[in-house]
């Protein structure tokens, strides 16, 4: 970056006006341009080989010679926390109050009250989580035609409408119906986010901001924890059950915010003006220059496709088959079964550990608090300490197998706040989720990648709750040993699919970095001119481990 003192010389030079303003001779320097250090790709190639298309909706901002002080960056980014991503974390905050209350429900009786049991439940789960997966793809191609501030909106209202439909459940029929639309039209919202997200953010700085983003989850495990000690006390109102007016309740919230997030939302950071949000926009023209070449320089392949271009069938199976995607694909099925399987029994156990409603509520916030803080301290650490994003996924399963044995091995008349302690350690693991998903964003190398491939990671992990819901089964409690010698097998495979991942992608970027170094800038040249290659498959793309 340049200093204060030399972008006061070259201030003239940054505005920039529309391509078709450019004479030939302008283009034709700036296209000559050696390519700046990205994160994504390799240097060393011309600017002219990964210039945006011209429907890009940021081109008429797009200026390789643009220059800005690290001051000036600092204060967009800002801007761009409170305008867009603590919006996103309220939406996320949304969806987890919806999708999360249930863990409430269940500790006002909601099982006795329905008739149902344990394995009823799990079954009832297993369907949201299948079609919560089952949506995630289709979801991500209306999103990618429609824009994801329109599309998400609308799901947001209709999942509210759901939520509150919930408040006049019967029985098992209609448990199973509502859990099943829930999870249809909720499924596909996070990795909408994501994407998002990526229009604003270059690749180190999304990590943190994701981090920011399930934080808002895990906050709101801890507001609804709250929430529900006021709310189930109305139980006997109206002559409802207390968890009938929680969904009702909740639901109303949520619609609220799906309503307010459609007048809110931009388009991309270029794209601010609205009657809503003012007719100058959030930016001035010379902050939309910095955002849209600081994305740019990071990864050219986000100038790829415009934030309103869906992609057909032939570029959705294509992503598919990415094969370099596949090993997070395959670590999302299983880094969070040990968890998630503890998480979604921890208020039953608790119940069955002789806590009552009350109490029950309140002691899962010291485990919610206790991940809030490691989700957001590991982010940054794998970030800003080692710079080894996997080394820090390791982390979150060597945290979690003592604690597993104990939990498999310990007598049954063991005191109560012992093995409470216990749950506590394990809900408030090492977060690694927003890592993860930085890394399938990353790693993508195009927007059409990132696209399907946030979705099919997100699928991987709503694959994975399928399964932690019938971990623990009726027969098994209240101690569950069997399925916490499971767990423990599950843990040990997730140390041999880490480090085998980081091997992996280790390997490939020392096998470009062997023949990309070895060209000369001709050569280079003629590599990016003429090559098929796309996205992370390019000799110049370098893949985050």
């Amino acid at each position: 970056m340049a200093t204060d003192k030399e972008i006061t010389a070259t201030q003239p030079e940054i505005a920039v006006s529309s391509s078709s303003e450019k004479n030939s001779s302008d283009f034709d320097s700036i296209r000559n341009l050696k390519q700046a250090e990205g994160e994504a790709y390799a240097s060393g190639g011309d600017t002219r080989y990964y210039e945006p298309i011209d429907s890009y909706e940021g081109k008429h901002r797009w200026d390789p010679k643009a220059d800005w002080t690290d001051k000036e960056e600092k204060h967009v980014i800002r801007k761009l926390d409170m305008r867009i991503c603590s919006w996103a974390c309220l939406m996320f905050f949304a969806l987890q109050l919806d999708r999360g209350n249930i863990n409430q429900a269940l500790s006002d009786n909601m099982l006795n009250d329905l008739g149902l049991n344990t394995n009823q439940y799990n079954y009832g789960q297993s369907i949201f989580y299948l079609c919560f997966l089952c949506a995630e793809l289709p979801s991500q191609m209306i999103s990618k035609k429609l824009g994801p501030d329109n599309w998400i909106p609308i799901q947001m209202v209709c999942w509210s409408i759901v939520a509150i439909c919930q408040c006049r459940l019967t029985g098992e029929s209609s448990f199973y119906a509502c859990r099943a639309l829930l999870g249809l039209i909720e499924g596909g919202f996070i990795p909408d986010v994501i994407l998002y997200l990526s229009y604003f953010y270059k690749s180190k700085e999304l990590p943190i901001r994701l981090s920011f983003f399930w934080a808002s989850y895990i906050t709101t495990q801890i507001v609804s924890a709250f929430l529900a000690l006021g709310i189930l006390k109305l139980r006997g109102y109206q002559g409802w059950e207390g968890w009938r007016w929680l969904f009702a309740l909740e639901g109303i919230l949520t619609a609220l915010i799906g309503v307010a997030s459609w007048f809110y939302l931009p388009p991309s950071p270029t794209q601010t003006a609205s009657y809503f949000r003012g007719k100058n926009g959030w930016f001035s023209e010379r902050e939309e220059v910095i955002m849209v070449n600081r994305i740019l320089r990071d990864d050219p392949s986000k100038g790829d496709m415009h934030n309103r271009q869906g992609l057909s069938l032939k570029l959705l199976w294509k992503a598919v088959c990415d094969y370099d995607l596949w090993p997070i694909y395959l670590l999302g099925f299983t880094w969070t079964l040990p968890t998630h399987t503890i998480t979604a029994y921890l208020t039953l156990i608790l119940r069955s550990l002789g806590f009552n409603t009350f109490n029950t509520n309140l002691l899962t916030i010291p485990a919610s608090v206790l991940c809030l803080i490691q989700l957001i301290f590991w982010t940054w650490f794998s970030e800003r300490g080692v710079n080894s994003r996997f080394f820090i996924i390791l982390i979150c399963q060597i945290w979690m197998l003592p604690l597993i044995i104990a939990l498999a091995v310990l007598p049954g008349d063991y005191s109560a706040w012992s093995r409470y302690a216990l749950l506590v350690m394990c809900v408030g693991f090492p977060y690694v989720h927003a890592i993860i998903v930085a890394i399938t964003s990353r790693n993508a190398g195009s927007v059409r990648t990132r696209t399907v491939g946030s979705a099919l990671y997100n699928m991987a992990v709503q694959a994975s709750s399928i399964i932690s819901s019938n971990v623990y089964r009726e027969e098994d409690k209240p101690l569950y040993r069997k399925g916490n010698r499971v767990l423990i097998g599950i843990v040990a495979w997730n140390f041999v699919l880490i480090v085998g991942t980081k091997a992996y992608y280790v390997w490939r970027n020392k096998s470009r970095d062997k023949i990309w170094n070895a060209m000369s800038d001709e050569e280079k040249r003629h590599y990016l001119a003429t090559t098929t290659d796309e996205g992370n498959k390019r000799l110049d793309f370098r893949f985050a481990h």
